[in-house]
């Protein structure tokens, strides 16, 4: 915006996030089939001083596939985001992987008896892995406001995040090549590309 010579403020900004974000990250979501095995977890979250839970869900190649903000975390919320986690991907994978909360037995086994369940520690790293972003921006924002503006923001930033951080190991060329296909999807997405051209 600088660079055109428009000045905003920082709550500009933030109003068009709110506005735009989830839009423009719906768009740049990839929307293959959900691998087979879905990794679950949850981190706790403050808010204004509250303690929220966040819980997520990562297929095997590392895409979120789902999040939700909750204020608790037993049987009904483990429920309750099984069964969003189902009716939003309309998918169901063939082993879920999570952490040792009983919760997600108790709901796994009303939800989807007929998929396996693996709970370890240590099997569920792909899903604490993909909370350190969300973390980073935490961190950046000073916390989250309130529940809301948190689950807003976090569906979609879930969404546009992976598409500027590559997960693997590839050449600086490849790493460029790739980058500059992703920014240009992102540019025909939110309409930059027509602006630039008749500019």
């Amino acid at each position: 915006m600088l660079q055109r010579g428009v000045i905003v403020s920082c709550e500009t900004v933030r109003r068009w996030s709110a506005k735009f974000g989830q839009t423009c990250a719906n768009g740049l979501r990839r929307r293959p089939r959900p691998g087979g095995k879905w990794h679950l977890g949850e981190v706790f979250v403050k808010l204004n001083g509250e303690q929220k839970y966040l819980w997520r869900a990562v297929d095997a190649d590392g895409n979120v596939l789902d999040i939700l903000l909750q204020s608790r975390r037993d049987k009904a919320a483990a429920r309750r985001f099984f069964r969003r986690l189902m009716r939003k991907t309309r998918a169901v994978p063939r082993v879920i992987v999570t952490d040792k909360l009983r919760a997600y037995g108790a709901a796994h086994r009303e939800v989807v008896p007929s998929v396996g369940h693996r709970s370890h520690k240590g099997l569920n790293n792909r899903a604490g892995n993909s909370h350190q972003p969300t973390r980073r921006r935490e961190r950046a924002m000073r916390g989250f406001r309130s529940a809301g503006a948190a689950q807003r923001f976090l569906s979609a930033f879930s969404g546009i995040s992976p598409r500027f951080r590559p997960r693997h190991l590839m050449t600086a060329p490849d790493h460029r090549a790739e980058m500059t296909v992703r920014f240009a999807i992102r540019d025909q997405i939110t309409g930059a590309a027509d602006r630039s051209t008749t500019a």
